[in-house]
């Protein structure tokens, strides 16, 4: 009983190291991030008035949430998790899309297929800047009224 404990102790600490991996927390994204609405660009404009996003780690990936006022002085409220897999996960509140997926082009960048109805109807990219201060996410698509958007998001961290 005592030669099984190492083993089962090696199994456990093998579960949270692979879990850890999974998101890192050396991960350039976490953080709070501020919209900078300034050097965002919006087509067709006018865009959001405000944005923030936390992105945090979490043993199932990264735990995203967004608040902010949409050109209208509409309110948002967005959620999801997501794990760099290129599987679909659910977007709670999102105007737009049911799912998004991520996957990891390098240490710094993300690609993402935005759906609504399982079709690809957005494809966005995400970039942390090399000194970790500014998010810059390119965003193009459709919305649910099937008009074509692109957006550029700045964002700073906080």
């Amino acid at each position: 009983m005592s030669r099984g404990l190492p083993i089962i102790a090696g199994w456990i600490v093998g579960i949270f190291l692979c879990a850890a991996h999974a998101t890192s927390a050396d991960d350039p994204v976490l953080g709070t991030w501020e919209l900078n609405v300034a050097k965002s660009h919006f087509t067709p404009g006018p865009g959001w008035r405000s944005q923030i996003r936390t992105y945090q780690a979490t043993p199932e990936g990264v735990a995203v949430t967004w608040t902010g006022v949409d050109a209208k002085g509409g309110k948002m409220h967005v959620s999801y998790t997501y794990a760099y897999d290129g599987r679909d996960y659910p977007m709670l509140g999102s105007a737009s899309y049911d799912t998004l997926n991520a996957m990891r082009i390098d240490a710094w960048t993300v690609t993402s297929e935005e759906k609504r109805g399982g079709k690809t109807v957005g494809v966005a990219m995400r970039t942390v800047s090399r000194d970790g201060k500014v998010l810059t996410i390119t965003d193009k698509g459709t919305n649910r009224k099937g008009q074509a958007f692109s957006q550029q998001l700045v964002f700073d961290r906080q």
